[in-house]
């Protein structure tokens, strides 16, 4: 159907496609003060009118959208795409599985059920770090996911040669969002010839992270994932759109992370549950994708649904940058342009529900924790902050430890102490930080002054690298930084959510004893993005986000507490004390770092074989057959 005659044709040097112009619907409402997520939005409902389950009333209605006054209507949603995760979407396969046994069962054709829109279900959250400290690690933890997870794996294999419209990126691939953000996604698809805004909705919380490269999606349970997957729409309510301006430029040695606990500080204490956040303002034109990526990321952390950055001539470099062809780049530009999606610098700013804003220069390096993400605490407050929690009711996110015993320590063998606030747990991990390259190179570039100047990790402290995607360890390798990475015990321990989900593996027996004997709160520092009281380890009552470069150097320090502004981080090999300022790179050092190690052919390479790039996934024995062969004496399937 065609009731606002939008359909129309859109050419590049490469392709001409069909497009449904929403400037054909500028006699219901002034587009041009939307904010861009509804233009989304409303490109979704005209495209997919069909008089029953999107009525004309429908787009009408999303047309004339006033953000100071949405009301409470609703509307449908038909995402394009879904992305998947191997715990959360094993389920929804499943139930195509069963689906196909009951069409065969009534005499039907059970090829006949497939997903109806592209579904790509990435196996990202099964490897736990048993290993560390090892070149090795990666491949022990590997064998070992593999060896818990073989019957989901053969299930999932299957379903990968069983079902069309439906990809599995093998397991030690990347994260499910970088891997989006750095492949799947992009930005514009095309579907028998017709161009239209790259939409999803995923299994997984963090699924947001993809509104850096301006692509509406957002988490979902698994019935609605599964609807979507059937070809329905989701019905939700008309959302309200608050605006965060940002302006200004990031203080020297101040990193992307820093600014992401500070946005979620805000927008916590704001209060936007239930609500889409649109970042805009002058500063858009500053920050690098990644670190977009970054802050819509923690969407679930300040309580939004998005947290939403429009198409902008940094998408258009990061899409370079990754790999994506010329002709896909091509596309999202000139579509962008032509269906009033494509930020350009000094655009007029839309109308919103409401607006809060920040001069990202006053950010200030920063933690998050000990048990919340939206508790964010300057780096120079993190000794004064701890050791209050210390006497700090639990009820008050506090630890409760009588003054007596709040100088406890227990000695190891090893001739090392453990104390209130020892780090156990430094982790470089999770899809929040590993997709950014320039707190990885940072974080490395600590790495090579802390081993130049002769500082070594704390023998107690639990130290893991778990890259986004397999990527990372590439630009690394080719700056030279990932050897520095091993001589202080960061190594590979695999390509996957590890310690912000719970994987962080066993601690050593002789550290959990010592913490259980002197009833202890030990510490975790990790660059993730969820640090809730006994979701990394049951060990750690302490946990902090915190960006990669600072995991290093807490790592260093072996506490938390301790005042890394002013207090040294340890004594060097000529017995000189060693300050954080002595290790912090300059900008100009990470800019010049990335510039040399990293290339769009990087990405190409790493992505060309990713679904069938993995020797021991391929070696999987699992029936070629229409119809699930069900094992009865099966535990979990």
């Amino acid at each position: 159907m065609d009731p606002f005659k939008a359909k129309s044709t859109l050419k590049t040097k490469y392709d001409s496609y069909q497009i449904h112009r929403i400037d054909k619907l500028s006699k219901f409402g002034s587009l041009e003060s939307l904010p861009y997520s509804i233009r989304v939005l409303l490109e979704n409902v005209l495209r997919n009118v069909d008089g029953r389950t999107i009525k004309e009333e429908d787009v009408t209605r999303l047309a004339g959208y006033d953000a100071r006054k949405v009301g409470q209507s609703e509307m449908p949603f038909k995402p394009t795409r879904v992305l998947l995760q191997d715990f959360t979407g094993v389920p929804a396969v499943v139930d195509l599985a069963a689906m196909r046994d009951a069409v065969k069962e009534m005499g039907g054709d059970p090829n006949k059920i497939n997903p109806q829109v592209p579904v790509d279900l990435v196996i990202d959250h099964s490897v736990q770090v048993d290993s560390y400290g090892s070149t090795d690690s990666i491949n022990i933890n590997m064998k070992r996911e593999f060896e818990r997870n073989n019957e989901r794996y053969q299930f999932l294999r299957w379903g990968q040669k069983a079902f069309s419209n439906f990809s599995v990126v093998p397991p030690a691939t990347g994260i499910c969002h970088q891997v989006n953000l750095e492949y799947l996604a992009k930005c514009v698809l095309v579907q028998d010839g017709v161009a239209m805004p790259d939409t999803l909705v995923g299994t997984d919380s963090h699924t947001v992270m993809i509104n850096g490269l301006g692509v509406v999606g957002w988490g979902v349970g698994g019935i609605e994932a599964e609807a979507v997957m059937l070809g329905q729409p989701i019905y939700m309510l008309t959302p309200e759109v608050i605006g965060f301006k940002l302006s200004g430029s990031l203080s020297e040695g101040v990193t992307d992370t820093d600014l992401v606990l500070t946005v979620t500080q805000m927008l916590r204490e704001k209060g936007v549950v239930g609500k889409f956040v649109e970042f805009y303002g002058p500063a858009l034109d500053e920050l690098t994708l990644p670190a977009k990526a970054m802050v819509a990321n923690m969407a679930p952390e300040y309580g939004a649904t998005m947290g939403f950055f429009p198409i902008d001539k940094e998408t258009l470099a990061y899409l370079t940058m990754t790999g994506r062809s010329e002709a896909e780049i091509a596309l999202v530009e000139a579509y962008a342009k032509e269906q009033l999606l494509f930020r350009e610098a000094g655009s007029a700013e839309p109308i919103f529900t409401d607006t809060l804003g920040l001069d990202i220069s006053t950010v200030e390096s920063s933690l998050a924790g000990p048990k919340r993400p939206q508790d964010r605490i300057a780096l120079s407050a993190m000794k004064s902050e701890f050791e209050k929690g210390m006497s700090v009711p639990v009820k008050e996110r506090g630890f409760e430890v009588p003054a007596s015993d709040q100088t406890k320590s227990v000695s190891l063998s090893d001739g090392s102490k453990l104390e209130h606030g020892s780090v156990v747990i430094a982790a470089i991990t999770s899809c929040t930080n590993t997709s950014d390259p320039s707190v990885l190179i940072a974080a490395g570039l600590v790495a090579k002054k802390a081993v130049e100047k002769g500082l070594t990790v704390k023998p107690y402290v639990k130290t893991s690298l778990s890259p986004g995607s397999r990527v990372v360890i590439e630009y690394l390798k080719k700056a030279g930084l990932l050897k520095y990475f091993e001589k202080i015990g960061f190594h590979n321990v695999g390509y996957g959510c590890t310690t912000c989900i719970g994987n962080s593996g066993p601690l050593a027996d002789e550290i959990v004893d010592g913490i259980t004997r002197g009833n202890l709160v030990a510490s975790a520092v990790l660059s993730g993005n969820r640090n809730f009281e006994g979701r990394v380890s049951p060990h750690t009552k302490a946990n902090y986000l915190a960006s990669p470069p600072l995991v290093i150097a807490y790592a260093l320090a072996g506490t938390t507490d301790i005042d890394l502004t002013t207090e040294p981080i340890g004594k060097g090999s000529d017995g000189t004390d060693i300050f954080l300022k002595d290790l912090w790179p300059s900008q100009q050092e990470v800019l010049e770092t990335i510039k040399q190690a990293i290339s769009p052919e990087m990405f190409r390479e790493q992505y060309a074989s990713v679904f069938d790039g993995n020797e021991t996934w391929n070696a999987i024995e699992s029936p070629d057959s229409d119809l699930y062969q069900w094992n009865d004496k099966s535990t979990y399937i």
